[in-house]
């Protein structure tokens, strides 16, 4: 990961989470795995990020939780998306595509 690029993951982590949990309900490792292996290990998210995210999205509905049992026969809480966090994440990504394009049309060289 460059300089910089976890600042520019703070703005982005949620609808990252939102997005790992559209393919069905998974614990805070394995969405932590999921979005690494996704990136090709671009993305590294910490514990000390990912837990607060989903705590804050559970607070405010994007997302439900409950205990179950990993892989590993070990005891996790799973988080699966609502259908609040369905419409937030497709907000959120309309605002991202938004936000790349003007972006992208500043980088862009000057004819």
């Amino acid at each position: 990961m460059t300089p910089g690029s976890k600042d520019r993951l703070r703005g982005t982590l949620d609808v990252l989470i939102l997005k790992t949990l559209t393919w069905g309900p998974r614990h805070g490792y394995a969405i932590a795995r999921w979005l690494e292996d996704t990136t090709g290990d671009s993305l590294t998210i910490e514990e000390g990020s990912l837990y607060p995210a989903l705590y804050r999205m559970e607070q405010r509905a994007w997302i439900e939780s409950e205990w179950g049992t990993s892989e590993l026969g070990r005891q996790a809480k799973f988080y699966k998306l609502t259908p609040a966090g369905r419409k937030q994440l497709r907000l959120e990504t309309a605002e991202w595509r938004a936000f790349v394009d003007v972006v992208s049309r500043v980088l862009q060289p000057e004819s």
